[in-house]
Order: structure tokens, then sequence, then C-alpha cells
């Protein structure tokens, strides 16, 4: 599980995010939950962060499911119909089950 704090703006938090996803693919770990209930702001450039990641992840056979959304990030998903592509979770437990059906 990846666990953000604070802003998700872009700069270093994209070359970070990057790196992170390229190396749990490199270790065969495909199957990420991503919390956000640290996250207190996202610009644009953080949702992309979070589409990247979940490309990159997709086209290596995996997915990104996403944990404790704001209700301020959810309304972001919503209104970009985001929504329509991230699963969100409130629960670990069951964004982790999620996965065996994929």
């Amino acid at each position: 599980m990846l666990v953000f704090q604070g802003k998700l703006m872009g700069g270093p938090d994209a070359d970070y995010f990057r790196d992170v996803v390229h190396k749990l693919i490199e270790q065969g770990k495909r199957r990420v939950v991503a919390d956000l209930s640290g996250v207190n702001w996202i610009n644009s450039t953080g949702v992309g962060i979070l589409i990247t990641g979940y490309t990159t992840l997709r086209k290596n056979g995996g997915d990104l499911k996403l944990l404790r959304v704001s209700t301020k990030i959810q309304s972001i998903l919503y209104v970009t119909k985001l929504n329509l592509i991230f699963e969100c979770f409130e629960n670990e437990d069951e964004a982790v089950a999620s996965f065996e059906g994929d």
C-alpha cells in the first residue's frame, strides 16, 4: 500500500510516485492500493499523477485502487468523470479483496 500525505501537486511527487510504481512492477507487485486519507489538497497535476500510476499499472497487468478518499477529492473525481475509472474504498480489506476479481 502507498500512503500519501499533505499536498499532491506534481513536481517531486510525480517523480517519486512514478519511481515507486516502476519499482513495484519490477518486484512483481502490480496490484496497488493508494491511501489518500492524509491528502488535504490535490490539483490537476496531482490527479495526473494518479492517472499515470493507474495507466502504468494497467499496461503491466495490474491495477490501482484508492483508499479513504476525502469528500473533496471524490468531488474532483466525479466532476472529471474519473470516478468511472478509479475504484474507491473506505476499508483496506475491501480494497485488497477487490483485486480477486481481476
